[in-house]
C-alpha cells in the first residue's frame, strides 16, 4: 500500500515503511517550554481547588496522593483532546454541508463556525485525507485545503481547525508542509496517488466558544524552506544520544608508547 494511517495509533506507513508524521517532527525539534509551566500550574490548581480531596488522598498515603496529581495535567489533556476530535469530524462534516447532531456542548464552537463557511465562501478540495512526501519522508493529514473567501480572496489555502486555549505560530510550519507534500490519497484506496492542488495561503481557525477567529499564515514556499531545515534537525536529534552510550577507556589503563 502506498500510504495508510492507523487512526487508533495515529502512525502512517508508506510504501510498507514507517514514516513521521508532520506534527511529530515538530514535535522532536521545537521546544515547548510553555506545556511544563501548564502542567505545573494544573497540579499547583489542583491542589489549591479541592483541598478536601488532597487531605483524603493525602491519609490514603503518599504514594495515592502522588499519582493523582502526576495524572491531572495528562487528564487535562485527554479531555482537551477528546473535545478536539469531536470538533473536527463536526466540522469536516458542516464544510462538505452535512446535516449534523450538534451535542449541546460543541454548540458554541460550532455556530459561529457554520456562520465563517458561509461568510468567506469556503469550497473544500481535500479535507482529512493523507498526504506524504518521499523525497523528505513524511505524511500528514490537512484539516482542510480549498478555496477560501475574505482575506485570502478566494485563494487555494491550507487551513487548520484549532480548538485548544491559544493558537501558534509553528502552525505555519504544519499547513506548509501539508501543502507541499507530494500527493494524496483517499481512505479507501491508499494505492490511488492523487496530485496536490496548487496551494497558494495557509491559515489556521481558532473555534473557540466566543466565536471563530481566522488568521492568515501566508506564503507555503517560505514557510517550508525552514520546516525543511527543521526536519532535518529532527532527523539527526537521535543519534546524539550515541554519543554518550560507550565511554572511553579509563586512560590510567592506557599503555604509553615512547
Amino acid at each position: 500500500m502506498s500510504l495508510t494511517f492507523n487512526e487508533k495509533t495515529h502512525r502512517y506507513r508508506m510504501d510498507k515503511k514507517h514514516v513521521s508524521g508532520v506534527t511529530t517532527i515538530l514535535g522532536k525539534a521545537i521546544p515547548k517550554d510553555g506545556l511544563k509551566f501548564w502542567a505545573a500550574n494544573e497540579v499547583a490548581q489542583y491542589v489549591a481547588d479541592k483541598p478536601d480531596e488532597v487531605a483524603t488522598l493525602r491519609e490514603m498515603g503518599g504514594t495515592k496522593l502522588y499519582n493523582v496529581l502526576k495524572r491531572v495535567p495528562f487528564d487535562k489533556r485527554d479531555d482537551a483532546g477528546k473535545r478536539g476530535t469531536d470538533i473536527h469530524t463536526v466540522a469536516e462534516q458542516i464544510v462538505h454541508g452535512q446535516a449534523v447532531d450538534v451535542p449541546e456542548s460543541l454548540v458554541p464552537y460550532v455556530d459561529d463556525f457554520a456562520r465563517f463557511l458561509d461568510t468567506w465562501q469556503v469550497e473544500p478540495i481535500i479535507t482529512e485525507k493523507s498526504v506524504g512526501h518521499r523525497g523528505l519522508w513524511y505524511a500528514g493529514r490537512p484539516d482542510f485545503i480549498g478555496r477560501v473567501g475574505g482575506i485570502f480572496g478566494g485563494a487555494i489555502t491550507c487551513l487548520d481547525w484549532k480548538s485548544s486555549k491559544g493558537v501558534y505560530a509553528e502552525t505555519a510550519l504544519q499547513t506548509a508542509a501539508y501543502a507541499r507534500a507530494e500527493f494524496w490519497v483517499p481512505d479507501d484506496d491508499p494505492d490511488d496517488e492523487q496530485p496536490m492542488p496548487e496551494v497558494e495561503r495557509l491559515g489556521v481557525v481558532h473555534l473557540t466558544p466566543e466565536g471563530t477567529k481566522v488568521y492568515d499564515l501566508g506564503d507555503p514556499d517560505e514557510h517550508f524552506k525552514l520546516f525543511r531545515h527543521i526536519k532535518y534537525v529532527a532527523d539527526r536529534l537521535p543519534a546524539l544520544d550515541d554519543l554518550v552510550k560507550v565511554p572511553a577507556p579509563d586512560p590510567t589503563t592506557l599503555e604509553i608508547v615512547a
